[in-house]
């Protein structure tokens, strides 16, 4: 009995610990709803950021709250993954001369460091890293500045899940081709070199993957098909009859 109500007492206490936990968090604030654009028309003149503002705003003007255009920073993204790798490697190089501080670390300046003058691998890093952060300045202006770098995709925030319904899930053009909306994934799952993929080619690709599909399931089925037909002595022995005397030994 006294093991009951001591588990009891426990457990009360841990409720109303969790329980003042939760109360003690701030207020949810309402999370926007965003609904992913593709394929937004060109028009003459104009921006594709003002083109989808002014579209959602005469479309949805009670439910629209704002968009984020997609830019196409695909090189940009190259120079990024470049400074990783050499971080890591400056990275190595100095942890490398801080366990042997009597020898600062070396490389060949060739291909793969198989040949070239041989260099301070510290110092080498460093510099290479200087020039890139420069590259990386530059390219980010020239995408900024470039109305040409802006891609006919956007994510738009609505401030109700009624209005990010509708528009997620109705079509938003005559053209079925142009205004295409869906549910915006988590920023994770976005592959976002894709989004540069026009919207004909990206079709195309999809159908050229189903037939592939289709095509391997289907000629995968032929070969599994026969030698599910050798499984047996009586099939192998009708496929193969100058194995009989093997078969019947």
């Amino acid at each position: 009995m006294a093991l009951y109500l001591i588990s009891v007492l426990e457990r009360d206490t841990t409720l109303c610990f969790l329980l003042f936990q939760v109360i003690k968090l701030p207020p949810r604030k309402e999370r926007n709803l965003v609904v992913a654009v593709r394929n937004v028309p060109h028009v003459p003149g104009h921006t594709i950021s003002d083109t989808i503002d002014h579209f959602f705003q005469t479309n949805h003007p009670n439910n629209y709250l704002c968009h984020q255009a997609v830019y196409n920073a695909n090189k940009y993204a190259k120079l990024v993954r470049r400074r990783e790798r050499l971080q890591n490697w400056l990275d190595y190089n100095q942890l490398k001369f801080e366990r042997h501080p009597e020898k600062r670390p070396t490389k060949k300046t060739g291909f793969l460091g198989l040949w070239g003058g041989r260099v301070d691998s510290i110092e080498y890093y460093k510099q290479q890293i200087k020039q890139l952060d420069k590259q990386m300045t530059l390219e980010r202006q020239k995408i900024v500045k470039d109305p040409k770098s802006i891609l006919p995709v956007a994510f738009v925030s609505f401030n109700s899940r009624w209005g990010a319904a509708v528009c997620a899930q109705t079509e938003q053009s005559k053209n079925p081709t142009l205004w295409l909306t869906y549910w915006a994934p988590e920023p994770r799952d976005v592959y976002w070199r894709n989004l540069a993929i026009p919207f004909v080619s990206l079709s195309i690709r999809k159908l050229i993957i189903s037939l592939s599909v289709f095509a391997l399931v289907f000629f995968y089925m032929i070969p599994i098909a026969f030698v599910q037909s050798l499984a047996n002595l009586e099939g192998l022995e009708r496929v193969a009859p100058f194995l009989r005397p093997v078969i019947e030994l």
